[in-house]
Formats: C-alpha cells, structure tokens, sequence
C-alpha cells in the first residue's frame, strides 16, 4: 500500500510539472465534486483532477496521461445519469473537466450557426444565442448546469426531439483531441457536405470513450417568440397517443413538446416546490403538457386555441388549462421538473430511460407497471416522458423507511423486471441518457456479435492502449486482445 501511494504522489508530482499547478488539483477536498455523480449515489476518487483552459491544454494532458499509463475520464457539467463521467479506478485515473473551456467563439446570424467551446454551459448558449434573435432547441432539466461537450457526447434528448430531433441533428462540426494527442479539426459550419465518411458521428454519443470533444458547431433556428403552452387531463396514457396523433395533424412541425404525465408528478412536484400552483385537479388518469411555438407571422395562440377546442368537443380531452403568460407556462413546466426532484426527495430509486415504438408507448407503460406490481408490491412505479419520441422514464421508488440494502434487493428487481418487458416489445435500455457504466451489463448482455465486433474494431483504430473512458459502454479492457 505504501508503494501504490507513493506511486500515485509520483505521477501527481508529474503532472503538476508538466501542466503546472493551475491546470492540476490533487488534494481530496478539491476533487470530491468531479468524483461524485450528480445524484450524490457514488462517490469515488482520482490520481488528479484536470482542467485545461485551451485545445492546447488538452493536448498536453493527453500526452503526459499516456507517458503515466494515467487513464482518462473525461467530464462536462457531472449531469449525467448513468455514472459515465464518474471515475471508479482511483489510483489509475484522472479526471479531465472541460469547464474552464467555456467560450463563445462565434454566432453567425447569416449562417444560422454557432461555434462553442465545449465547457459552454448549454443555458448560457442558448441565452448567448437568443439576444441575436436566434435559438438552439435542445431542452434539458439540467441545462443550468450541462455542458455542451457532453450533450454532444452523450447525444442528449430532451423534451424539444419531437420538433428539433437529438443533439446528434443539431450538430455541424466537432474539434476533437485524439488518443494520440493530434486533433481532428471538423469545426465547417456546412449544411451539406459529402465527401465520404462523415467522421465527427463517431463521437457524439461515444460518451468520450474515442476523443475529447473540445469545441462544437451546432445549427441554430430563428428564435420562436411566440409560445403556447397547454396542461391537458385525459381518461388513459392510450388517449394521449391519440392525442399526440392529431396534434401531429393539426399543428404540424409547430408542436414542439408533447410530454405525459401521471397524476402522481403533481404530488411529487409539490414535495418538491411547496408553493408550486398546482392548475387542474390531480385524480385524472393522465396528463399531457404541450407546447407550440414559431415566430414570424404564425398566430400560435389562435393555432392552440382552435387546436383544443376541437379535442374538448370530441371529449378526447376532458379538462385543460392554457398558460396565459410566460411565468405560467413556466409554472407548468415546473410541475414537469419537479417530479423529477420530487422522487429524489423520496431516496435512492431505480431510474430508467426507455424507448418504444410511438404505437406502443401505452401498452408498454400498462404491462411494465403491471410486472412490477406483480413482483414489487409495495414499491411505487412513476411513468413519465416525451410520447412525440416514444421516450418512457418508468421509475420505481422503494417503500418509504426502507433500508438501503433493502432499496438496492427492490432496484436490482425492479430492473430485472422492467428489461425483460423491454425486450419483450423490443425497445431501448437508453434512450436518451447514454450507457455509462451504470447500463454497461445490460447493454453488454444485448449486443449483437457483429456490434460488438464494430465497436471494439473502432476503439482498437482510434484507441488502441485504452486511454479514454474504458469503464463505459462495453469493457472493452477484457477482448481488446482478443484475436480478429
């Protein structure tokens, strides 16, 4: 043990040397938040913590990692959910932060494009890009505190998809610093360029297991000034699809957010936000949270107006309310944000990201709650997500006084339980969150012998001596050698 902690001062002693005490921390104290995930549920630790301040920088910390047989986990704003940006091999790894590098390093109003660096928290871009009259559409509950390196690295979702499709369609062009410490410079703002393979695609949703991303060009929209925003109560989840079908119809590529709720968010959101007004009574059987939006010369709120009235006549929607200003739309999407916050109030639960097909969000919902019923009963299932993309975040809460080896036995069920109804309507484990290496197994246990072949024939190509994040997506540290 000696050896190993001397070891470890060695190589923080060499990096200091190499980065200067500006780029490196070591001491435990000034580590602890990049080496705990944003949940607070795992908590780890690193040989050092890393924050360059340019491309440059990034560069360097790559070389000397390699010199040090240090591996690399790289991390943006530590939002995500599935433990992909968390270190868990203390004494082998560090952790690169890409927060310092946070600039804005172009907005062209012409062009309809930005260029960021890729420690740029998404909520000061979007607002960056707003006072030029433009927008970037990708939404998230956490974009106060992610960065757009890792949304591109994670692929982000969001409640905007419908509409704007994943962070991979919004992109242009990526910097990205290689294994090997050169940079792949892919930063064109083009919207059509075919000359082969379109390299950045490789990277984003790689979950930084192939390069760091260090700067993105991302395609950008006029900024839609006119919103409208609708709370809707409906007799079932299969209503809602019926719903989403015929605002499809009637609002056409206006809709831009389409989400389900239970009639548990409103109990959630207020143990969450006490003082959060809560606008429709809360014992309907769902609840759907729909936004239109444009600019120009479309009338949104006459578009909404007679868009509901037809869905009341026809009884499909039995009971609403119309946000009347910005402060009460913001008020519902509150209702939607803290559900989430609600159910953490609540403690440790099994938190999922799934995908179907859009014609069987419902049945799925029904026949996976109904399994964990059957094997859980006294754990709670909270259905919830964005019905325009087929996205379910079906969770499930642990009684209330339960201890933690008793959450963990009903999480690892609940799990079990939840999977094999996915794969039963041959959905996605991840829809939306990444891999990481909290679904590593799962996604593992899924995969094809000719994915697994490509992913690993990529990683020896780019990667070779397992320098990034090799605790995500597949373990590849156990076949890398193997034999083709």
């Amino acid at each position: 043990m000696t050896e190993t902690k001397a070891s470890i001062a060695d190589k923080r002693d060499a990096l200091s040397a190499a980065l200067g005490d500006d780029l490196v921390l070591t001491e435990a104290d000034d580590m602890a938040r990049y080496c705990t995930d944003w949940h607070g549920d795992v908590t780890s630790g690193a040989v050092a913590v890393i924050r360059p301040r340019s491309t440059a920088d990034v560069q360097a910390a790559i070389r000397i990692c390699r010199t040090l047989g240090l591996s690399i986990v790289p991390q943006g704003g530590n939002t995500g959910l599935v433990l992909g940006g968390t270190p868990d091999e203390p004494e082998s790894q560090i952790v690169l932060s890409l927060e310092r590098m946070s600039r804005i390093r172009n907005i062209d109003s012409d062009d309809f494009s930005a260029v960021v660096e890729a420690g740029c928290i998404l909520a000061q871009l979007k607002d960056a890009i707003a006072e030029k009259g433009m927008f970037f559409p990708l939404a998230l509950g956490a974009q106060g505190s992610c960065h757009i390196g890792g949304n591109v690295s994670t692929n982000a979702g969001g409640v905007n998809v419908l509409r704007y499709g994943m962070t991979r369609e919004l992109v242009l062009g990526l910097e990205v610093v290689l294994p090997d410490g050169s940079v792949f410079d892919g930063l064109s703002t083009l919207r059509k360029d075919n000359r082969g393979v379109d390299l950045k695609q490789l990277f984003i949703g790689a979950e930084g297991t192939l390069g760091i991303i260090t700067a993105v060009s991302v395609k950008l929209a006029p900024y839609p000034d006119h919103a409208a925003t609708a709370l809707l109560a409906l007799n079932s989840l299969k209503d809602a699809i019926t719903l989403y079908r015929r605002a499809r119809r009637d609002c056409c590529d206006l809709m831009s957010a389409f989400e389900f709720l239970p009639p548990l968010a409103f109990t959630l959101a207020k143990e969450a936000i006490p003082d959060l007004p809560i606008p429709l009574r809360a014992d309907y059987p769902a609840y759907v949270l729909i936004e239109i939006s444009g600019s120009g010369l479309v009338d949104i709120d006459d578009l909404m107006q007679r868009f509901l009235e037809g869905v009341m006549e026809s009884g499909l929607v039995v009971d609403g309310t119309i946000a009347s200003s910005s402060s009460q739309a913001r008020n519902l999407w509150l209702i939607r944000e803290g559900m989430n916050e609600g159910q953490a109030k609540r403690g440790t639960h099994m938190r999922t990201d799934i995908s179907v097909s859009l014609s069987q969000l419902a049945s799925f919902v029904a026949d996976a709650e109904a399994a964990v019923k059957q094997a859980l009963p006294d754990c709670i299932s909270v259905s919830y997500g964005h019905v325009g993309d087929g996205n379910v975040h079906l969770n499930v809460m642990p009684p209330n006084g339960a201890t933690p080896e008793e959450r963990h036995d009903r999480i690892h069920k609940a799990k079990t339980v939840v999977n094999a109804v996915v794969d039963r309507y041959q959905g996605s484990i991840s829809a939306e969150h990444g891999i990481g290496r909290l679904k590593r197994k799962d996604f593992e246990e899924r995969l094809s012998d000719t994915k697994r072949r490509l992913l690993i024939a990529i990683k020896r190509a780019i990667d070779p001596d397992l320098l990034f994040n090799t605790h995500c997506q597949i373990n590849l540290g156990a076949v890398i050698d193997e034999p083709d």
